[in-house]
């Protein structure tokens, strides 16, 4: 161990606070050095892979079994386990690996699905980049179970710890002890990993991309994990100690206030409602029950980036009917395809530019591949007739681009009418707001669309010129600049004067105090990721309407993100 700190410093992805001792988990060594064996040995080592994956299904299907009644959300990221499994392309590719070049099975099932998961860690989306752990914890457990080797597991514990170590895995945080394990610590991770989602989801403080919190962490040492500022700390006194205590207790009583409020309604204090939507992936699911209004993002590319080749139109058809019919006639925002940039397809050349980000994705890539908008909208249009539909176009740059996608639409339908296909021809069409020259002219561009949604990652982005997956940009990667401050009440009132809806989907409008600059500034529509929901309903249950306005109208006359910030404390 080196010299002795005072604290560490991680991402916060799971807020509270935890007292206890470490727990250095090591998982087992699964290296594989690439071996092979002789032209006769192929049959018996396929057959050995088989056996290994098919004893994967069945522990895979005991955990679901685990999680199901308690926690089934939770318990699907094993259902998408045992899908990995059954990939017809990825068992062929293995199975080809071992006849034609004499691979062992461990060396196969290593090389395949490392090739696999270095695909999606390649992807900007943080959400389609954590599959690549879905696939790493599957292949450590066939590995496990062709090289014989026992399980390690966090499942009992004689006394309360934080658990420590370089990563954990879903499987690994699954079958957590939830009476003794109060918190969770890693080196490497990100809010969007299925290690966050789990520790959110059980309500267990965690803070990951902790460097060096391996080397510095010793076996039973004492801690405080402070999950609201991301500081871990390592040396302390007995006030300090008794000081986070009386903290600790305090975030606990402050969190059961908010989940009273998880059903309710979202509105103000004086009852002016805000509806709430969440955002959703592939997966058909209705995450939090009554508790939202619509899914204002429904994000597609993940269709197509967990795909080993592009999507049929009764593949999507299949999937966007089952999210509708899931909804249960609340509104859903289908977002046509996102790719470009860093999100690449295995199956599909993407143009070589110095500067993705500025160029040919999402709506721009679709105009250069009709065929494939054209196939997406036929899909989704085919299921519009399920449930309510709302389609929206991302990268959109001016009104050209509207009216062009609005026309590919008109074409889809056209052709779907002459065919005898049902479709809902009322389907509304939106954009996202996310590039600044189509926020600029928010006024033009609500006369043209039935509906908007800001999405205020990438628009930050764009506005303080600062790539939000550059560490070293984070001081100039601003949230809440005085220029996006200002730029988001100009486009609320545009679409309020037009009487025209318009939602924030980006992470703004999680943050319970984001949320409530939002509605200060005019928001009426908010969607997230719905373990927000509570929290951002109890936020805006304390305010009155009159006081957001205020506060929002006082932080558009300020010039730092600093004052914007302090003024948000209200």
């Amino acid at each position: 161990m080196g010299e002795r700190q005072k604290f560490l410093c991680g991402n916060a992805v799971s807020k509270g606070i935890a007292i206890a001792k470490a727990y250095r988990y090591e998982p087992l060594d699964l290296k594989v050095s690439k071996s092979k064996c002789d032209k006769e040995e192929t049959e018996a080592e396929c057959r050995r892979f088989q056996s290994a994956r098919e004893q994967a299904k069945e522990e895979l299907q005991t955990l679901y079994a685990a999680l199901e009644e308690e926690h089934p959300d939770q318990a699907k990221i094993f259902v998408a386990h045992q899908e990995v499994l059954e990939d017809e392309e990825m068992t062929e590719e293995t199975e080809n690996v071992i006849k034609e070049d004499c691979l062992t099975a461990e060396s196969a099932v290593d090389t395949i699905f490392n090739q696999y998961a270095d695909l999606l860690k390649q992807v900007e989306d943080p959400l389609i980049a954590g599959r690549a752990a879905d696939l790493l914890d599957v292949k450590a457990r066939v590995l496990r179970l062709l090289l014989g080797k026992e399980e390690k597991r966090l499942d009992h514990f004689a006394e309360d710890v934080i658990v420590v170590a370089h990563d954990l895995l879903p499987s690994d945080t699954a079958n957590l002890d939830r009476d003794h394990v109060k918190g969770l610590i890693t080196e490497v991770g990100g809010s969007n990993s299925h290690c966050a989602i789990l520790a959110r989801s059980f309500s267990l403080p965690a803070i990951l991309g902790a460097e060096d919190a391996m080397t510095q962490i010793q076996d039973g040492q004492d801690l405080i994990l402070d999950g609201l500022s991301g500081q871990i700390w390592l040396d302390f006194s007995q006030e300090e100690k008794e000081q986070y205590e009386q903290k600790r207790q305090l975030w606990k009583k402050q969190i059961e206030e908010e989940q009273t409020y998880l059903l309710r309604p979202g509105a103000t204090k004086d009852e002016v409602k805000i509806a709430l939507g969440i955002n959703v992936g592939s997966d058909a699911y209705d995450t939090a029950g009554a508790a939202y209004d619509f899914i204002g993002l429904f994000r597609t590319e993940f269709l197509y980036m967990e795909n080993d080749h592009m999507p049929t139109e009764e593949e999507q058809f299949s999937v966007y009917r089952r999210i509708l019919e899931g909804a249960k006639g609340k509104p859903v925002t289908l977002r046509t395809l996102d790719i470009g940039g860093d999100k690449t397809l295995p199956y599909f050349s993407l143009p070589k530019e110095d500067n993705p980000f500025l160029g040919e994705r999402a709506l721009r890539l679709c105009f250069s591949h009709m065929e494939i908008f054209e196939t997406q909208m036929r899909a989704a249009l085919r299921a519009s007739v399920y449930g309510n539909l709302q389609i929206m176009f991302p990268m959109v740059g001016s009104m050209e681009d509207i009216r062009r996608a609005k026309e590919a639409v008109r074409k889809v339908m056209d052709a779907l009418k002459q065919e005898g296909i049902a479709y809902d021809p009322k389907v509304k069409i939106g954009v996202m707001i996310e590039v600044p020259s189509l926020a600029l002219q928010a006024d033009l561009v609500a006369q043209e669309v039935d509906f908007a949604s800001i999405g205020s990652n990438d628009l930050t982005q764009y506005v303080c010129a600062a790539d939000r997956m550059n560490a070293a940009m984070e001081p100039y990667y601003q949230t809440y600049a005085p220029a996006m401050v200002r730029l988001l009440g100009f486009v609320f009132e545009s679409f309020q004067k037009a009487n025209k809806p318009i939602s924030v989907c980006g992470e703004m409008a999680g943050n319970p105090k984001g949320a409530a600059l939002l509605v200060g500034l005019g928001a009426r529509k908010l969607s997230m990721n719905a373990a927000m929901l509570a929290a951002v309903k109890a936020e805006l249950a304390r305010h009155r309407i009159d006081e957001l306005e205020k506060m929002a109208k006082t932080c558009q006359k300020l010039c730092t993100e600093k004052e914007i910030k302090e003024q948000m404390e209200m």
